[in-house]
């Protein structure tokens, strides 16, 4: 019986990863990611997906990222009974990140229908924070380096990714092959976290390629973003930042406690992290020591670098507060949440900065914003955008293209086939052409929907 592989998603495009693979009439879903970006990419979220939720056996979750775990609530919600397997932090992470994506798009559809912009009516959310919450139930903690059985005969194992909390590759035994999912690869050089392990022999690896066009610069972040902070601190503006609630919200204000520390920014320069999201994963830290590269020190500077603001209230006030300050929001491109109403109150003033602190995927208002656009929307309006924009160019948690080739030469063996995932098409396919090149392997960028033997 052939053991076969069905790109779901993040297959030529960099979101919504859901990879199944089929043997004996079991289905295996590693992944189950929303689709972020362009609205074509999004409105798939509403598709049925072309493996009935209660045909899957069971679903296996590299990390907490929403394009890898944002679907879980809608996968329950449709029929799932199995068990969704992930790491400690994963897990945790889980907790606090699809609970608060159920109760953005409830917001999200209560703000269309009182405006009236939704081209639907009534405008629904994908889910909600309740079923969101009830999806919980369903995780299951597997250990680092131990294996499991995720179906009777399947076994596999989980090794650490860095990226964040708890990411993972995954390598999957079924019908004496091994396949190999690298899931989203942390930099060897990261500020934050540790370096991901060297992968384990297989025949198969699907790797990931966010970066695969790319090396990162020789640039460091803390130069990068005190230049930044300095310059917009001197004309009295707000810096903005939108900021990945998991990873770089933490990243950004371990690097803004140490330009403090090291009087590398005005000490005096108010700071708000603005996403009881990035609250609670921040202090989950303290929790995983030894998953990251912090101390209990660096933990507790962080933690006390930002005043913390948690409730809407407190968000609407900050607008009360005249510059100069940096406010830390949620999401990391701008696609919803509590950055967006604070975008729409600064971005109009040249005094004011936006910091971008990484990867923006096309169609969203961080890839807006990046590009130069004159005019960003929100809330149905198109807004002005004289704010100074400041990209970042250092502060990604992926590993660049060379550190993905890194990782795949550090095999114990050639793998017979790799697949190149979760990246544009141009990325995956510069990466597809430097892994036949460089290493001499067979590489595939899998088309969505498409189904490729493992």
């Amino acid at each position: 019986m052939s053991l076969n592989i069905h790109f779901l998603g993040g297959a030529s495009t960099v979101t919504g990863s859901k990879y199944c693979v089929e043997h004996g009439g079991k289905r295996l879903l590693v992944d189950c990611g929303l689709f972020q970006g362009y609205k074509q990419l999004r409105l798939r979220n509403w598709n049925p997906m072309p493996v009935a939720a209660a045909d899957i056996e069971a679903v296996i979750l590299t990390h907490a990222h929403l394009d890898h775990s944002g679907y879980v609530p809608l996968l329950v919600k449709s029929g799932f009974k199995g068990r969704v397997h992930a790491s400690s932090g994963t897990r945790d992470l889980c907790q606090i990140l699809l609970p608060d994506s159920g109760h953005i798009q409830e917001e999200d559809a209560f703000f269309a229908n009182k405006h009236g912009y939704s081209k639907h009516e009534p405008a629904l959310p994908l889910y909600t924070k309740l079923d969101a919450l009830k999806s919980m139930d369903h995780f299951h903690v597997e250990r680092w380096g131990k294996w499991f059985e995720p179906i009777p005969g399947w076994k596999a194992q989980f090794s650490s990714a860095g990226h964040i909390l708890g990411a993972s590759s995954l390598l999957l035994e079924v019908a004496g092959r091994r396949v190999l999912f690298s899931g989203d690869l942390g930099r060897p050089d990261d500020s934050l976290m540790n370096p991901a392990d060297d992968p384990p022999s297989a025949d198969t690896v699907l790797i990931e390629s966010t970066y695969g066009d790319r090396s990162h610069p020789v640039e460091n972040i803390s130069e990068e973003l005190s230049v930044a902070l300095k310059r917009v601190a001197a004309r009295g503006g707000v810096a903005v930042v939108p900021v990945f609630a998991v990873g770089r919200a933490q990243a950004i204000l371990h690097c803004i406690a140490q330009l403090k520390a090291q009087q590398r920014i005005p000490q005096s320069l108010p700071v708000f992290l603005d996403s009881p999201m990035a609250i609670h994963t921040t202090a989950l830290l303290g929790k995983h020591m030894g998953e990251h590269r912090l101390s209990a020190e660096e933990v507790h500077a962080m933690d006390h670098v930002a005043t913390m603001v948690e409730t809407p209230e407190q968000s609407k006030a900050l607008v009360k507060h005249h510059g100069p300050m940096v406010i830390l929001a949620a999401s990391g491109m701008a696609t919803g949440g509590r950055v967006l109403h604070h975008l729409a109150n600064y971005v109009g003033d040249h005094r004011n900065m936006v910091v971008l602190t990484g990867y923006q995927s096309p169609g969203t208002r961080g890839a807006t914003l990046a590009s130069g656009s004159a005019t960003v929307r929100m809330h149905g309006k198109d807004l002005a955008v004289k704010a100074e924009i400041v990209q970042l160019t250092s502060a990604s948690a992926h590993a660049d293209a060379n550190q993905l080739l890194a990782w795949l030469k550090k095999m114990p063996a050639p793998a017979s086939q790799v697949y190149v995932v979760h990246g544009e098409n141009s990325a995956a396919d510069t990466l597809r052409q430097r892994i036949e090149r460089e290493l001499n392997l067979r590489a595939v960028v899998p088309e969505h929907e498409s189904v490729w033997p493992a």
